[in-house]
C-alpha cells in the first residue's frame, strides 16, 4: 500500500512543476486526496459495502470538489491535476498512466444500462472540461482537447478535439485539415445569429403593417 502511495506522488511531481516538496503534495493536492479516498471506497465497494463505499466517495466529494464513483476501476499512475468538478461515473475504467484536467466528466448518456460509462486505455489525457459519454473506449496515447463532447469511439494515438470530438491527429498524421480549434462550433454565437435574424424579420413585418396602416388611413381620408 505504501508503495502504491508513494508511486501516487512521484507521478505529481512528473506531472506538475509547480510541485515543491512531498509535504506540500501530501497536504494539498485534492487530486491525490480524491484518488487515495477512492481506493478505499472502491476496496469497500468491491466487499460489496455499498452504503460505506458511498459515505467515503461523498466525504472525498465534499472536501476535494471531485466525484469518483467507488464502483469505477481506476489503474495505476492516474494523476488529477487540479481536479475541481471531476465526475467520474460507476462503470467507467481507467487504465494506467491516465491524466486528467479539471472540469472533466466520464459520464453516461442516460441511455444505457450495464456499462454505460467510457473505458480510458493506457497513457491518455483528457484536458478541461471535455466530456466522455457512454460506454466508449478513448484508445492508447490518445488526447481529447479542453472542452471537447465526445461520444464516439477514439483509435489509440489519436487527438480529439471539438463538439461533437472529431478525431484530428491520427498515428502522427493530421486528418480532418480544415477543422481548426478556433473554427469549432459555437452553440451560443449560433443561437444569437438566429435571434437576429427572427428580429429583422419581425422589423420588416411591422414596418408591412405601418405602410399598410398608412395606406389605409390614407383612402379613408378620401
Amino acid at each position: 500500500m505504501f508503495a502504491r502511495m508513494k508511486e501516487d506522488i512521484e507521478v505529481v511531481f512528473e506531472q506538475d512543476p509547480a510541485a515543491r516538496s512531498y509535504l506540500e503534495v501530501v497536504l494539498t493536492y485534492s487530486g491525490l486526496h480524491a484518488v487515495w479516498s477512492h481506493r478505499m471506497a472502491h476496496a469497500l465497494f468491491k466487499r460489496k459495502f455499498y452504503f460505506l463505499a458511498r459515505v467515503v466517495s461523498q466525504v472525498s466529494r465534499f472536501f476535494t470538489g471531485i466525484e469518483i464513483h467507488p464502483g469505477a476501476k481506476i489503474g495505476r499512475r492516474f494523476f488529477i491535476d487540479h481536479g475541481m468538478g471531476v465526475v467520474i461515473g460507476e462503470t467507467c475504467e481507467i487504465g494506467d498512466n491516465v491524466t486528467v484536467f479539471q472540469g472533466v466528466t466520464l459520464g453516461g448518456t442516460g441511455k444505457e444500462k450495464g456499462k454505460r460509462h467510457p473505458t480510458i486505455k493506457d497513457n491518455a489525457l483528457i484536458a478541461t472540461g471535455a466530456k466522455v459519454l457512454g460506454s466508449i473506449t478513448i484508445g492508447e496515447n490518445s488526447k481529447i482537447g479542453a472542452g471537447s463532447v465526445v461520444l464516439h469511439e477514439v483509435p489509440p494515438n489519436s487527438t480529439v478535439v471539438g463538439i461533437p470530438g472529431r478525431v484530428k491527429v491520427r498515428d502522427g498524421v493530421k486528418i480532418n485539415k480544415d477543422l481548426n480549434h478556433c473554427d469549432l462550433p459555437d452553440p451560443i454565437a449560433d443561437r444569437f445569429k438566429e435571434l437576429e435574424k427572427e428580429l429583422q424579420e419581425l422589423k420588416g413585418e411591422v414596418e408591412t403593417l405601418r405602410k399598410e396602416r398608412s395606406q389605409i388611413h390614407g383612402h379613408s381620408n378620401l
